[in-house]
C-alpha cells in the first residue's frame, strides 16, 4: 500500500563517473547535480519499492532541485526521501542529500503511476524507423 510518510534512502561513493567534470564541466571535480538528481530519484523509487500496484510503474514527471554545496572523489553521499502526497497515482516527495560533512542538496521530486503498457506501447510508436526531422 502506497502512503505518505513512507521512506527511502539511496548512496554512492563519489568516483569519477559521478563528477561533473566527467559531464563536460571541466575543471569541477566534484559530484555533478546530475548525479545529485539520479540520487533523489533513486532513493523516492525506494520509498515505494515493492508496494506498486500489478502492472503499474512509477515515473518521474518534474523535480525541483536546489544544490547548494560541493562534495568530492571518495565523499559517501546519502538521499533520503519521504512520502509526503499520494493523489490519485501521483506522488510527491521531500529530498534530502547529505554527504559525509554537510547537507548538499534538497528539493522535491513528483513521479506518477503508470501502466507498463501503456507506457511501453507510447515509447514503441516512437521507435519507428525513417522519422522526418527536417524543418518545422
Amino acid at each position: 500500500m502506497i502512503e505518505p510518510g513512507l521512506r527511502g534512502f539511496a548512496e554512492l561513493v563519489v568516483s569519477r563517473q559521478n563528477l561533473a567534470s566527467f559531464t563536460g564541466n571541466l575543471g569541477a571535480e566534484v559530484l555533478s547535480t546530475h548525479q545529485v538528481v539520479l540520487l533523489m530519484e533513486q532513493a523516492s523509487r525506494n520509498a515505494i519499492a515493492g508496494r506498486l500496484p500489478e502492472g503499474r510503474i512509477s515515473v518521474g514527471t518534474e523535480i525541483h532541485v536546489h544544490h547548494f554545496a560541493a562534495t568530492p572523489i571518495g565523499v559517501s553521499v546519502r538521499a533520503e526521501s519521504e512520502l509526503t502526497v499520494f493523489e490519485e497515482g501521483r506522488m510527491v516527495f521531500q529530498v534530502v542529500v547529505r554527504d559525509e560533512f554537510q547537507k548538499i542538496a534538497e528539493g522535491e521530486n513528483t513521479q506518477i503511476l503508470v501502466s507498463v503498457k501503456s507506457f511501453l506501447d507510447r515509447v514503441r510508436r516512437k521507435m519507428k524507423p525513417q522519422r522526418d526531422w527536417g524543418p518545422g
